[in-house]
């Protein structure tokens, strides 16, 4: 019995030993999972619309200071996702303006929305002086 082989300590006891391959495999499944969460995160900078169709739309690139206004179907205005008045709306646009002197906007407007509401959030953009102004489309099929 002198010597133990086969992992056995003195008194015949098996040395405590911890396993790493499961804990590998562990680490990959919660490594996948985060990826595939994060991918699929996109930053949201407007209310949900259901946007007008274009066989001109082209994919926007991701600006932080671009302002999303949006005009929902039932009328209602939002700034980012923030919802506002029409009254609201000179003053706060005047104030994108006075901190960014080169703001950009996208105009995102349901596309059942009353198209003279969707008219006049653009003249009271274009009143700032902003020309950079995009209207959000979805690619037609």
């Amino acid at each position: 019995m002198a010597g133990g082989g086969g992992g056995t300590t003195r008194g015949g006891r098996k040395k405590a030993r911890i396993e790493i391959i499961p804990l590998i495999d562990i680490m990959f499944f919660l490594l996948a999972t985060f990826v595939m969460v994060s991918l699929s995160m996109v930053k949201n900078e407007g209310v949900s619309v259901m946007l007008p169709g274009s066989s001109t739309s082209e994919a926007k690139e991701k600006d932080d200071s671009i302002t999303t206004v949006s005009v929902a179907e039932s009328g209602d205005v939002y700034i980012n996702q923030e919802k506002i008045t029409m009254s609201q709306l000179p003053l706060r646009l005047s104030s994108i303006k006075a901190s960014n002197p080169d703001p950009k906007f996208t105009l995102n407007a349901d596309s059942r929305a009353n198209f003279d509401k969707v008219v006049l959030v653009l003249d009271e953009i274009r009143k700032l002086g902003v020309t950079k102004i995009g209207i959000s489309t979805k690619a037609r099929q």
